[in-house]
């Protein structure tokens, strides 16, 4: 604990050590010992209003100064500066300081003592260090409770518009967007253009318990929307809702809630806007002038909300995604027989292994994706205009149903030039004088007498078969190539090795002895 030594002097004047030693706090033994050193080195009043405690016990007990010491005093300017930037305590400063003092010789104070003088330091921020937060550590957000109007053109009927507000709790620089609702979709763009507007991400995001966020606030595990829980993940921050009926989880957005009543809500009272857009230019300007008002406390180092942004935080944030956050809703569906997914009258095609398993639908404006328990199996972009129109992936087919589909008249040109010209030629002849799904019927059987027989023969053949026949067919080559093969020395071969060198068990196997063995003939 700090000694009071100014006040322990003066009060010594008029009252006694008893009385002194209750004001102050200290112990009668530590007031006797202050006003008895006092007297010692004459230090009486009047007291320069430039001396500190600190300074006055410099020159009460000269002794236990850090220069007697040897102890080097913490540069607590500089700590509490440090203290401002994320991740950084009281323990890793204090490791650095006893760092630097070994480095240079001097002996460190304690722990507690370190403590204890930094938090008497601050004691002259204490205006804000009960609110102090991490630059870019967090964004609160909130609607406002008093609303806006916009007028129908049409009607004249005058329509309710809602406040969103966003804030900053650092800087208090904030943010704030007039919607025709408090529903989902209005409540997720409004976050969107927040973040847009402050250029970057907070760490955390700090909502109310509205339902549009929050499906169910248990004590310990709040049930986000899903959409709203998407959102977070989109822009790597993590919701923290406030909890119920407690304004101080978000006490920034609260205040300025209040003050963005005044300053734009009230200050709009007397004009008229017949659009959304009109009217938030107009809620625009008015954020514009809010941030930039001088602070009227005198603590405040920068003058405005929008310099201690730009000063201060906006280095902190992370940035945003590459692309701003879609709204999507979802469904489920079962994956029917041929492997699609039917989605408002569109079939989508997943991997044929999850046929008949229960799927969940990610919908969104541009795109589709599929998830089976929480992994993503299939994403397709999304399908407008007529009815029962197909996206199909070849990656999600069997493969038979893959060679189906793969298998079309310029991928049978393709796999004829690669075997030889007489395979061409019969191949362009069915294309050319058979039903294209006959011919590719057709030219499948021809692959699988290459696979057969060889690629080298099934080009001979085909040149055989063209010399003779008009009409090719894949039975006449099929023949050719029968022919050919019966014909070959290598068959030749194989037939005198089945005849003179078939299987025969011998009379061994039989358990006799033959006659050239037995010794008798």
């Amino acid at each position: 604990m700090a000694i009071h030594y100014r006040r322990i002097l003066e009060l010594a004047q008029d009252h006694s050590q008893r009385s002194i030693a209750a004001s102050t706090g200290h112990s009668r033994r530590k007031v006797k010992e202050v006003l008895d050193r006092a007297h010692l080195v004459d230090f009486t009043e009047p007291i320069d209003p430039a001396l500190t405690d600190v300074k006055i016990g410099r020159i009460l007990f000269p002794e236990l100064s850090p220069e007697a010491t040897g102890r080097e005093l913490p540069d607590l300017d500089y700590m509490h500066e440090e203290l401002g930037k994320k991740n950084v305590t009281l323990s890793l400063l204090y490791y650095e300081y006893q760092t630097n003092c070994r480095e240079s010789g001097k002996v460190p104070y304690s722990y507690r003592s370190f403590c204890r003088m930094y938090g008497d330091f601050a004691q002259k921020f204490k205006a804000t260090m009960r609110i102090r937060r991490k630059p870019g550590e967090l964004m609160e957000v909130d609607w406002a409770g008093s609303t806006l109007t916009v007028i129908d053109t049409d009607t004249g009927e005058e329509l309710t518009a809602y406040l969103f507000l966003a804030v900053l709790p650092s800087s208090q620089y904030g943010y704030c967007e007039a919607c025709m609702s408090m529903t989902m979709p209005d409540w997720i763009r409004a976050h969107v253009h927040a973040y847009e507007f402050f250029g970057g991400v907070t760490e955390i995001l700090v909502s109310d318990n509205l339902k549009t966020g929050v499906d169910n606030h248990t004590k310990f595990d709040p049930v986000l929307n899903p959409v709203y829980r998407d959102m977070a993940e989109h822009y790597g921050t993590v919701v923290m809702p406030a909890r119920v009926r407690k304004p101080k989880d978000k006490p920034k957005v609260e205040a300025t809630v209040k003050a963005l009543s005044t300053w734009v809500i009230a200050a709009l009272r007397n004009q008229q806007f017949f659009t959304l857009k009109e009217l938030n230019e107009a809620v625009w300007s008015k954020l514009r002038d809010f941030n930039q008002r001088p602070f009227t406390k005198k603590y405040k180092a920068c003058k405005n909300r929008e310099e201690g942004f730009t000063t201060e935080e906006k280095f902190a944030l992370l940035p945003l995604p590459t692309t701003p956050f879609e709204m999507a809703s979802w469904k489920t569906a079962t994956v029917q027989p041929d492997y699609h997914i039917q989605v408002d009258r569109m079939f989508y095609s997943v991997p044929f292994q999850y046929i008949g398993s229960q799927v969940d639908i990610r919908l969104t404006n541009t795109l589709i994706e599929v998830f089976f328990k929480d992994s993503r199996i299939a994403s397709h972009a999304r399908l407008f205009g007529r009815s029962e129109q197909f996206s199909t992936n070849q990656e999600h087919m069997p493969e038979a149903h893959k060679l189906y589909v793969s298998h079309t008249p310029e991928s049978s040109r393709t796999w004829a030039a690669t075997v030889g010209p007489k395979v061409s030629n019969v191949v362009e002849y069915f294309l050319n004088h058979m039903p294209e799904r006959q011919a590719l019927h057709t030219i499948l059987s021809l692959q699988k007498l290459a696979k057969k027989y060889g690629t080298a023969q099934l080009e001979v053949a085909s040149g055989e078969v063209s010399k003779v026949a008009n009409a090719p067919t894949v039975r006449i080559i099929e023949r050719v190539l029968i022919n050919a093969l019966k014909k070959s020395p290598t068959a030749k071969t194989n037939e005198h090795a089945a005849e003179d060198y078939g299987f025969t068990r011998g009379a061994d196997y039989f358990g006799r002895v033959s006659h050239d063995q037995s010794g008798n003939n």
